[in-house]
């Protein structure tokens, strides 16, 4: 540990210089998203393992709309970490080369919550009526307009849409002033947990989905359950996407090496913050196609042999 903290030292700016007669600190911003979704919660015990365990590093969560503005907010230098989901970056040779890969971390599973007395049975059910598809520069907003795109419901008269975060879109189902909302995230979704518990909800089956959003967009998307398990309301299928873990590419491999050891060591910690995270295992965690890992990344799961 001494010797990370002298590599952090010598190589990262500003990180030598004095403050009250000690070291800098090492910054390391991590883009999350809504406080009530899972990159917060799993964001939010990264950096307290962070701050614990790596020497003179200063880590704190970033509240954004998630996904796209994550990845712009890493590229741009604005944050050091970031989750997003995998069909928000171009396909391979036109990624942004200031973002790489630390890990895949787990899928997000699309939601379409409704009232359950509600007219919503389908996707089709959706044409006309007041629908949030997630805030814009979200991950969810991706989805779900590809998804419409896929349904030919990607007009503007289509769906009346509304571009609201996690949290408005649940208050306002709850207020009547949608009729449904999309939301993409790992299982189980906090805020849509706590809707199911106060007001009957239904889950909008998307399976069918799943094969003609992969002819749009290959190798991204695949089918997965929301068990009656996770929210107390009748299983559906949906689709699903891989989420990463980014990180800015001139960020030194010492740093990124010990980030990496720790989110794979302390799985159990990150669980216990959000199931999402237990799901992490270094034989998955490296593929993470279109994105390169950094090479501190790499250098971790080449000597853990996974």
């Amino acid at each position: 540990m001494a010797l990370l903290a002298l590599l952090l030292v010598a190589v990262l700016p500003g990180a030598a210089g004095c403050r009250e007669g000690g070291e800098e600190p090492v910054r390391i911003r991590i883009a999350t998203g809504s406080p009530t979704a899972v990159y917060h919660a799993f964001g939010r015990s990264l950096a307290a393992i962070l701050n614990r365990e790596l020497p003179n590093v200063e880590a704190s969560v970033v509240v954004t709309a998630a996904s796209a503005e994550n990845v712009r907010l890493v590229g741009s230098g604005a944050a050091e970490l970031g989750f997003t989901q995998a069909d928000v970056l171009p396909p391979a040779g036109a990624t942004d080369p200031a973002v790489v890969a630390v890990a895949r971390v787990y899928d997000d599973l699309l939601h379409l919550v409704t009232a359950a007395g509600g007219p919503v049975r389908s996707l089709a059910d959706l044409r006309g009526r007041r629908v949030s598809v997630g805030a814009s520069g979200s991950g969810t907003s991706i989805t779900a307009s590809r998804l419409l795109d896929a349904a030919r419901l990607g007009g503007a008269d289509d769906v009346r849409r509304q571009h609201l975060g996690l949290d408005d879109s649940v208050a306002a189902l709850r207020a009547g002033r949608v009729d449904a909302f999309f939301f993409s995230g790992g299982l189980p979704v906090r805020a849509v947990e706590e809707l199911a518990r106060d007001l009957p909800v239904r889950m909008v089956d998307l399976g069918d989905w799943t094969e003609p959003l992969r002819a749009r967009n290959p190798e991204v998307y695949v089918s997965r359950d929301i068990p009656r398990s996770v929210y107390g309301v009748d299983p559906v299928t949906t689709v699903a996407n891989p989420n990463f873990l980014v990180v800015r590419a001139d960020l030194p491999e010492a740093l990124i090496r010990e980030v990496t050891r720790l989110l794979m060591e302390r799985r159990t910690e990150l669980a216990a913050a959000h199931p999402a995270a237990g799901r992490m295992s270094p034989r998955s965690a490296i593929v993470t196609a279109p994105l390169p890992l950094h090479p501190g990344a790499a250098a971790w799961y080449r000597a853990a042999k996974p």
